[in-house]
């Protein structure tokens, strides 16, 4: 955003009465306020925010290390797409915490593209922490759990 931008956000605010105005544009968010003082200075706008808006960025899971065998194997998304932990909404998830896994076993679905991926174990093990979150997205290579080998 120039200059000229900005004054036409403030004369539009002015010609509206508008207190406070929130425009994203070209990946940048500006707002505009207001000071609520009262005195000469209170009518004119003043930039208290201005932040660039990011792409997604995948939250990291969390973990509780402690509780987490020194020994441990990651199942990881072999795709982009949204997490599932079950077939449906109602139905139960594939897989808890505790469950002793199996290879070839289902244990999660990544929508793709409008697809749904089932998601197998290639290892056998014990489920210690699940990482990822029901109709979240995960991106290519996230943990999303974590199986104790057996």
């Amino acid at each position: 955003m120039n200059i000229k931008e900005i004054k036409e956000m403030l004369n539009l605010m002015n010609e509206n009465n508008l207190v406070e105005l929130e425009i994203e544009k070209d990946g940048m968010r500006i707002r505009l306020k207001k000071s609520g003082s009262g005195s000469e200075d209170g009518n004119r706008p003043v930039i208290i925010e201005r932040e660039t808006v990011q792409e997604f960025q995948p939250k990291e899971p969390v973990r509780a290390q402690e509780k987490i065998p020194a020994k441990t194997l990651e199942i990881r998304a072999p795709m982009v797409g949204t997490f599932y932990r079950a077939p449906a909404p109602e139905a139960p998830p594939y897989v808890e915490v505790g469950q002793i896994i199996e290879p070839g076993q289902v244990v999660c679905i990544i929508e793709a593209m409008k697809l749904m991926n089932e998601i197998k174990s290639e290892i056998r093990g014990k489920l210690v922490e699940i990482l990822g979150e029901n109709a979240e997205p995960v991106e290519f290579g996230q943990p999303m759990f974590i199986l104790e080998p057996l």
